[in-house]
């Protein structure tokens, strides 16, 4: 994608950084995320922040909400992590067990270095199947958000028997959903040569992130600076770069694999719920409408938001969710 060339992250972030990642009590001070939160007349939400290993990667996860009730597995997307849903979670968790884990290449949780694990949407994918197995998990809706959107998928795909409701948010399964963004990418896709693979790396910038993920179409006066800053901090930690870089040129992949989606949704028929950001500009409308071409039953809510719409539009999406879910959650 198009973006503004790099620049060197702020001392701010990178006074977060130790040993190549952030620890918990800095992570949660630098994203001012209270462990409670009260939303109108619900109860007080306690979240909890647990890791599980699935074979060499220890998955960082949230979560909060009864043990016994419906599941809602948030799959979060580039450059982010799970805590994206940190207004989303406590929206939720009265009614749902809500569970955000951290993928391999992102946010806490730790994973064997590049030429140690093959960081592809595939090892994603298996990775959360793992991790889903570990924690007994049988049954789930499943919130898909950009890059979350490829790996759930293919989780669904695996397992089209335990998903229970798609939720996707700005998370793509069609050519039509591409902006005209996608210039320096597709090119890196066609010819992975070492200039096409450093033209990419502009979409890793501070400047990028900031302006370009999170900026378009979300009212300044709503964004908080805290989801942008913390995952510039956690893009400049020794290595990021390229394993970011490493997943670009294999998004090609998901690509190659939206007929195999579209062929689930049609043979299986999940209920599938589309909140979308209009002004992302990455993944366009389109793209939130095209569900409807495979899944006619589909439904689709626009909302005045960019590409991160849960940042400043989390109580709508939420109440989309749950309206959603009380209708046709497949129990």
């Amino acid at each position: 994608m198009d973006a503004p060339n790099p620049t060197h992250p702020r001392r701010a972030a990178l006074a977060l950084l130790a040993g190549g990642t952030i620890a918990l009590p800095a992570l949660q001070a630098a994203r001012a995320e209270p462990a409670q939160a009260k939303s109108k007349d619900r109860p007080m939400t306690t979240v909890r922040y647990l890791t599980q290993k699935v074979g060499e990667v220890d998955v960082f996860y949230r979560e909060a909400g009864p043990l016994d009730a419906p599941v809602i597995l948030l799959l979060h997307g580039f450059p982010s992590a799970s805590h994206m849903f940190r207004d989303l979670i406590p929206e939720l968790a009265d009614r749902y067990r809500v569970i955000a884990p951290d993928l391999p290449g992102f946010g806490q949780t730790k994973a064997p270095p590049r030429g140690q694990f093959t960081y592809s949407f595939d090892a994603l994918a298996d990775v959360v199947d793992g991790f889903v197995d570990a924690l007994g998990l049988r049954r789930y809706a499943i919130y898909i958000f950009d890059y979350g959107a490829p790996t759930g998928l293919r989780l669904a795909m695996r397992h089209p028997e335990r998903v229970t409701a798609i939720i996707s948010q700005n998370g793509n399964a069609y050519l039509e959903g591409f902006s005209d963004n996608w210039g320096p990418w597709q090119a890196y896709w066609r010819d992975p040569s070492e200039a096409n693979r450093e033209a990419c790396r502009a979409s890793l910038s501070p400047d990028a992130i900031r302006d370009f993920q999170y900026g378009p179409g979300s009212p300044p006066d709503l964004l908080s600076p805290d989801g942008y800053e913390l995952d510039i901090a956690y893009m400049a930690r020794p290595g990021a770069e390229d394993i970011q870089l490493d997943l670009i040129l294999d998004y090609r992949s998901n690509v190659e694999l939206y007929p195999a989606f579209h062929t689930y949704f049609r043979e299986h028929r999940p209920p599938l719920l589309a909140v979308w950001g209009r002004h992302d500009q990455a993944f366009i409308p389109a793209g939130a409408q095209a569900y409807k071409r495979d899944l006619p039953d589909a439904e689709v809510h626009l909302l005045d938001a960019g590409h991160f719409a849960l940042e400043t539009h989390a109580r709508e999406i939420s109440a989309y969710i749950r309206e959603f879910l009380e209708r046709r959650l497949v129990r």
